[in-house]
């Protein structure tokens, strides 16, 4: 178990922060936007689970969240463990993680009404704060293909991210009263 006795380090206060192998990044950079962009799908995540009755699964994904983060505070070189003592473990997302999200897909999209037309996030609160939830996935994932294309990225760790904005989505329209409660888009409406 991870123990913080103190909040504060004063390390960052010439605009760097630590990364897991001890090296120190810039704020600004692309690595330190995918984790902070991560961070907030999780606390969008988090807003979301305070409506939802049954939200376990969603729970783990917050777990699986914080994985995600260190594996991208982890870079490349430590893929292999390089910089770590022996039987240091390096954390990564795992294709075991994707499978069990597209398995939660499947499950909960055969609860609801097939789509008939786009929908505008919205009808219940819980399914507006999944979609909140969602849309900060996809800005999490956007960050992470930016770094992907300047730095190696955990390819797991760009499904995961991909898988988790579509279970998102599924789970906001069964919120919906599977998706019979689903707020239509209609094209040029206000013309």
């Amino acid at each position: 178990m991870v123990k913080l006795n103190k909040i504060y380090t004063r390390t960052g206060d010439d605009g760097t922060t630590g990364l897991v192998d001890g090296s120190r990044s810039p704020k600004h950079a692309a690595r330190i936007e995918a984790i902070g962009a991560v961070d907030e799908a999780n606390s969008a995540l988090g807003f979301a689970i305070c409506a939802i009755d049954n939200a376990d699964d969603l729970r783990r994904i917050q777990n699986d969240l914080f994985d995600l983060g260190a594996d991208l505070a982890t870079p490349k070189g430590a893929l292999d463990g390089e910089g770590f003592e022996p039987g240091e473990m390096v954390l990564r997302i795992v294709s075991g993680q994707v499978e069990w999200l597209e398995r939660a897909i499947d499950t909960a999209n055969e609860s609801i009404e097939p789509l008939t037309s786009f929908i505008l996030p919205g009808g219940s609160e819980a399914a507006a704060r999944l979609h909140v939830a969602r849309a900060s996935v996809r800005r999490a994932e956007r960050a992470m293909t930016a770094l992907a294309k300047a730095e190696p990225v955990n390819p797991a760790a760009l499904h995961y991210i991909n898988r988790l904005s579509d279970l998102l989505f599924v789970l906001a329209r069964a919120e919906n009263d599977g998706g019979k409660g689903d707020v239509t888009w209609v094209p040029g409406a206000n013309r």
